[in-house]
């Protein structure tokens, strides 16, 4: 006979009581995915249900992982305006090849993340473009939070506790898919950004506020880490972050006819060397 915390009793002296009383106490919690993904309720109204492949409400100070299909459109919610989603990605084919944040920057002749702006390996392919952004507020020059600074900052950084790094969170979402803390490259972040002061400083710009969107397109099959931890320009004491919605709709990779593709030369080539490798893989 066991007692739970509300005093119900079960006796769960056999296999089907214990199954039985396991699923009386089943419960939804606020920071879950939803499955079928179309049952969400916090689902895009915009989104067809056929679309929709994924669904999640990642926690603040919680983490993501996503493996998915070229054509793959990851769009990532920041609905209260202080959620702060640390990305890295990686080629499922070949975790070898993973986000370069030098090239990110390199191709596009751009420090700032916005709309069409390609996000690169070092291998010289696009794994996935930012298709839209309402914010405006990202970074791709500080990285994820590290051990040290939520340490020093907050006193720990463990990611089982109340104030994660989001080095933590994405070593944490790496072990899901066999990758350790020396194959994660820095991370580009959403929804806090950084700008360079005239004195080469960073400064915190902070968030767009509550409300905005960033859609990420896969342009090879990936491996997407997702953490939602504060910034580490994040000035304010308090250890302050907000839901992250997270979800993966049904789309098309990027192709010769789209605008992104021929934005300049470097884009153009950097497309090309991912819809060649996509073509010699079978996909």
């Amino acid at each position: 006979m066991t007692v739970d915390n509300m005093g119900r009793t079960a006796d769960l002296g056999s296999v089907g009581q214990a199954r039985s009383d396991a699923r009386a106490r089943a419960t939804r919690s606020r920071w879950m995915p939803y499955l079928p993904a179309a049952s969400s309720p916090i689902a895009p109204a915009e989104v067809a249900g056929d679309d929709l492949l994924w669904s999640e409400n990642v926690a603040p100070g919680g983490y993501t992982h996503l493996r998915v299909a070229r054509g793959t459109t990851i769009r990532l919610d920041d609905p209260e305006g202080d959620a702060n989603a640390s990305v890295v990605l990686f080629n499922a084919l070949n975790t070898a090849e993973r986000l370069n944040v030098a090239d990110t920057l390199k191709i596009p002749w751009q420090a700032y993340l916005t709309t069409g702006h390609p996000l690169l390996s070092g291998d010289g392919r696009v794994l996935a473009t930012m298709v839209a952004d309402t914010s405006g507020h990202h970074d791709a020059l500080c990285g994820a939070s590290g051990d040290a600074w939520n340490i020093e900052k907050y006193g720990s950084a463990v990611p089982e506790g109340p104030t994660p790094s989001g080095s933590a969170l994405l070593r944490m979402a790496g072990t899901k898919h066999g990758l350790d803390r020396r194959d994660l490259p820095p991370a580009v972040s959403f929804f806090h950004g950084v700008r360079v002061g005239a004195d080469g400083g960073l400064d915190w710009i902070g968030s767009a506020g509550p409300g905005t969107r960033v859609e990420l397109r896969a342009e090879l099959p990936l491996i997407v880490l997702i953490a939602n931890a504060p910034h580490p320009r994040d000035p304010r004491p308090d250890y302050i972050a907000t839901d992250l919605r997270v979800h993966a709709l049904r789309s098309a990779p990027t192709g010769p006819d789209d605008a992104f593709f021929g934005a300049s030369p470097e884009r153009e080539r950097a497309y090309r060397n991912s819809i060649a490798y996509a073509e010699l893989a079978g996909l």
